[in-house]
């Protein structure tokens, strides 16, 4: 006997637009990518928020910035911040879960790192464009309008 699946809620276009286009910057001190590469960090970051069913998963963008020259407080050798840009639209509680969620992934990567942070910023609607809403045949204004489509 299969398990009884609880049955997806239905979302408008607009519950689903709110859920999208998370931007996470990780920047960090160049010996951070020596110690993990690149792409598992970002791996870890991109794992973690789409485990929160906050974005679609094909939304989300994970970027690294590693820093040869920074300045930090005595004693303290590494650093990583995550900068969070995504829409507006979640609760303070799905924000502040998403930042720990992060910061715990990342601490079971770098337990000995000094300073490990994130912040999290929300962008308008109103003012989000991109090359989807700007094409002349997209009249519904969808984020998600398929260009290469037409082609």
């Amino acid at each position: 006997m299969q398990a009884l699946r609880k049955p997806r809620s239905v979302k408008s276009a607009d519950q689903e637009r709110q859920r999208t286009v998370p931007h996470f910057t990780i920047d960090c001190s160049k010996n951070i990518i020596r110690q993990k590469s690149p792409d598992e960090i970002m791996q870890a970051v991109y794992d973690v928020a789409e485990a929160t069913e906050l974005f679609a998963a094909n939304d989300i963008k994970v970027r690294i910035q590693p820093y040869q020259y920074f300045k930090l407080g005595e004693g303290k050798k590494d650093f990583i911040h995550i900068f969070g840009n995504i829409m507006e639209g979640r609760s303070t509680a799905q924000k502040a879960n998403l930042s720990k969620k992060i910061i715990e992934r990342l601490n079971e990567m770098f337990p000995d790192i000094a300073i490990l942070s994130i912040n999290i910023r929300e962008f308008e609607k109103a003012t989000y464009s991109n090359k989807a809403l700007i094409h002349p045949l997209n009249t519904t204004n969808d984020r998600r309008f398929d260009i290469d489509r037409l082609k």
